[in-house]
């Protein structure tokens, strides 16, 4: 990929993005929390929740790209401050999306991480916006993109100056419809093998069922990912978005154990 200056896996050393004292790139991090923020105890609730059962960062969207014009598109500022406050209690980091580049500076006062979503993964101005922004990156796989085209926006955050890109697999668009979309997890091994940027997995995004965001979490880490980012919702029955693919505490927990039970023996057995 000729093209890649700076993404290119020939940079050399692994990149490490630093967000408090979590290391995206160095061990596993997991970023777990509602899809959208809709009010303050479900943030606060979930919150706590899943930073009792090891989540290292804490995600939300205070703005939410929607298919439908009519559908909750979040509470904006609001949504922002309800976040600061999550953070304030439980000191974990705050992952949230931006999806208009007027809005940057200003989400970058109140988040760690700047998410950039799959449907803006290609939204050129917006990737230069984030790239002089300060703020680690979050860039969401396209769900019609190739490899190199996903690197290639990595490449136009890099290029403005910001080395701290997360790359996250979130699923592609094939024509199977018993999941969401289809996560590629060979994208995991094969990034590795072009670039030095860390990639987590999306296991919500990509299958949208409950029952298999599990074993899709458990597949990342065995495929090599260096985290992975969940829905978690303190009652998902209540959820304005996404309801039918959150995990209640109580399943983030469960997964939580397995997760941690997987990386200790692959770390052994390669030690």
């Amino acid at each position: 990929m000729k093209n890649l200056k700076l993404a290119s896996g020939e940079k050399g050393d692994r990149t490490i993005v630093k967000v408090s004292n979590a290391e995206i790139g160095r061990g596993f991090v997991v970023i777990a929390g509602p899809c959208s923020v809709e009010n303050e105890r479900q943030v606060l609730e979930t919150a706590h929740a899943v930073k009792d059962a090891g989540a290292d960062m804490l995600r939300g969207g205070a703005f939410k790209p929607r298919t439908s014009p009519y559908a909750f598109q979040g509470l904006g500022l609001r949504g922002l401050k309800i976040l600061e406050k999550a953070r304030q209690e439980t000191g974990l980091p705050i992952v949230s999306e931006v999806v208009d580049p007027r809005d940057v500076s200003w989400v970058a006062e109140f988040a760690d991480v700047l998410q950039i979503g799959a449907r803006n993964m290609q939204n050129f101005s917006l990737l230069k916006e984030v790239g002089r922004a300060g703020r680690p990156v979050l860039l969401k796989r396209g769900m019609h993109s190739t490899l190199e085209e996903w690197l290639n926006c990595a490449e136009y955050v890099l290029s403005e100056g910001n080395p701290d890109v997360i790359l996250c697999e979130r699923g592609i668009r094939t024509f199977e419809k018993y999941t969401r979309n289809t996560l590629d997890l060979s994208a995991v091994p094969a990034i590795k093998e072009l670039t030095h940027l860390p990639i987590i997995i999306d296991p919500t995004h990509s299958t949208g069922r409950i029952s298999l965001i599990g074993p899709m979490s458990l597949a990342a880490v065995a495929a090599g990912s260096d985290g992975l980012i969940i829905e978690v919702h303190h009652k998902p029955e209540e959820a304005l978005c996404d309801a039918e693919q959150a995990l209640t505490p109580d399943m983030f927990i469960d997964i939580m154990g397995r997760l941690k039970a997987l990386k200790s023996f692959l770390d052994n057995q390669a030690s």
